[in-house]
């Protein structure tokens, strides 16, 4: 079993930039491929970025693209999503998750196994 945990949330102007980490424990997620998703108040959870097991593949939702960057350090556990120029659009709890082993990169949250709690990101002026 895999437990994540998201931080790095907060308020942030339009413009600025914050960078979320995901934080695994139970397991080590060097053969998990990772991703991020969000959800604004009154919509769907939606795809923002994932990333292969390896880091050496990687991809985003269009909305984000040339914005947000994932990565991740294998040695530490560790998933980023770190993301600039943001906009109020980008408003959302935004959640980790991983896939169980074996599998590439996921778009659809239903290709994903377990999940942090989620952490809050306010982009407001």
């Amino acid at each position: 079993q895999v437990q994540l945990v998201e931080t790095g949330g907060g308020l942030v102007q339009p413009g600025g930039s914050l960078r979320l980490s995901c934080a695994a424990s139970g397991r080590n997620i060097r053969q998990l491929t990772m991703g991020w998703f969000r959800q604004a108040q009154g919509k769907e959870r939606e795809f923002v970025a994932t990333i292969i097991y390896s880091g050496a593949s990687w991809d985003y939702a269009d909305s984000v693209k040339g914005r947000f960057t994932i990565s991740r350090d294998n040695d530490k556990n560790t998933v980023y999503l770190q993301m600039n120029n943001l906009k109020p659009e980008d408003t959302a709890v935004y959640y980790c998750a991983s896939r169980p082993q074996g599998y590439g990169l996921g778009y659809a949250q239903q290709y994903y196994q377990y999940w942090g709690q989620g952490t809050q990101v306010t982009v407001s002026s």
